[in-house]
């Protein structure tokens, strides 16, 4: 039926042919996927006004089935687009196209338990406040994010149970987790299985590895970096209250400090090419990691969240805050911060300048007072720059 219509069509003009949510055509017993092979094989390849495009949320599956293909579509791919989830830029634009007016930090608070997804943004109405959203979205009955959770990963992946584990201890850290730790963590069986598992939820933009400063990819650490997922975890899956106010509420307690702070510092690493923009080197070479050193006899465990390695011999230690207001180092903490950079350099062994960099919410009130330990500050502002 397609060649039919399109036969004729394509002597005049270009024509784009658009499978929207291909792998949800491919049923059990359709036959599609030999069917859509054959069609591209004998046919539409061989069109020169013509153009099939394919998309499909379930990104594991379109790389399983699609990208490695070893049938009909192997090596068929001409140009892959990965549809990342909106940056707080481009959240911030699409929001004031649709007249939602909100200062930055909401915004910043509403990305941190939606994410950059236009599907949940465009259920914001103009006039609400972070609080009135999250309220009415997560918390309220029939609200839309209120069961999205079990929802969104059944709908990805064909059994989802070890997936939601993996999500569910990942939850629970902001340090991340290494491979082997996940495996005992969610009883899992090593070897393929596991690495299966861990290729998809990265593929589907959930989690996502990073290699430890000085480390080997052997030696990854995954982290959450799905913000709906993790918000889901510390507050909707285990809240009793479905009223009006729910949010405000659980914001008031322990819990929310704990997450706010896992949550900002994800954004910070989603947001690496502004915060590069921001310290004047996004023309130098770069690595982005993550460090931490257990405890050990007479020594103390530290964990830093982000370096960004530089070749200009230089690395960023990156500390991220975020807080109701400008945050203030007090003279124990500031003594902790000098403490972690004599223990990475001394256990890490570099020889490279350390420039501690601060990235809050709304900048240090109390700056001077330590200027010889912190060289750069930032406040969230930049993470929107474009």
């Amino acid at each position: 039926m397609l060649e039919n219509y399109f036969a004729p069509l394509i002597k005049k003009r270009r024509c784009i042919i658009f499978f929207d949510e291909f792998p949800w055509i491919n049923t059990a017993r359709s036959g599609f996927m030999p069917a859509f092979e054959n069609f591209w094989n004998r046919w539409a390849s061989q069109q020169k006004n013509l153009i099939v495009v394919i998309c499909g949320s379930a990104a594991a599956w379109m790389i399983k089935n699609v990208v490695r293909n070893r049938g009909g579509l192997h090596n068929r791919v001409s140009r892959r687009i990965r549809l990342l989830p909106f940056n707080l830029s481009e959240t911030e634009a699409f929001l004031k196209s649709r007249k939602v007016t909100l200062d930055r930090f909401q915004l910043i608070q509403l990305y941190m338990a939606l994410g950059g997804i236009p599907q949940y943004l465009k259920e914001i109405e103009p006039g609400e406040s972070t609080a009135q959203v999250i309220d009415r979205l997560c918390f309220q009955k029939d609200g839309l994010l209120q069961e999205e959770f079990n929802n969104l990963y059944r709908s990805l992946f064909d059994d989802a149970v070890n997936h939601m584990d993996i999500i569910r201890a990942l939850a629970k850290t902001s340090a991340g987790m290494t491979r082997k730790e996940i495996i005992k963590t969610c009883d899992l069986t090593s070897g393929g299985h596991a690495t299966k598992l861990l290729e998809e939820l990265a593929e589907s933009g959930f989690i996502q590895p990073y290699i430890p400063f000085g480390k080997q990819s052997k030696d990854s650490i995954y982290k959450l970096t799905d913000e709906y997922s993790l918000f889901y975890l510390h507050f909707i899956a285990n809240s009793r209250t479905r009223t009006a106010g729910s949010w405000m509420k659980l914001a008031d307690k322990s819990t929310w400090k704990i997450w706010s702070g896992y949550a900002f510092e994800s954004i910070c690493f989603k947001h690496i090419d502004q915060l590069k923009q921001a310290l004047g080197i996004e023309g130098i070479y770069t690595e982005v990691s993550a460090w931490r050193q257990r405890g050990w006899k007479d020594g103390v465990g530290v964990q830093i969240d982000l370096l960004i390695d530089r070749q200009d011999l230089c690395i960023n230690v990156c500390e991220m805050k975020f807080s109701v207001n400008p945050f203030q180092l007090t003279k124990s903490y500031a003594e902790q911060l000098g403490q972690k950079l004599r223990i990475f350099k001394e256990q890490s062994n570099t020889r490279k300048t350390l420039f501690l960099t601060m990235v809050t919410s709304f900048g240090v009130s109390n700056l001077e007072q330590y200027s010889g330990l912190v060289q750069k500050s930032f406040t969230m502002d930049v993470l929107f720059d474009r």
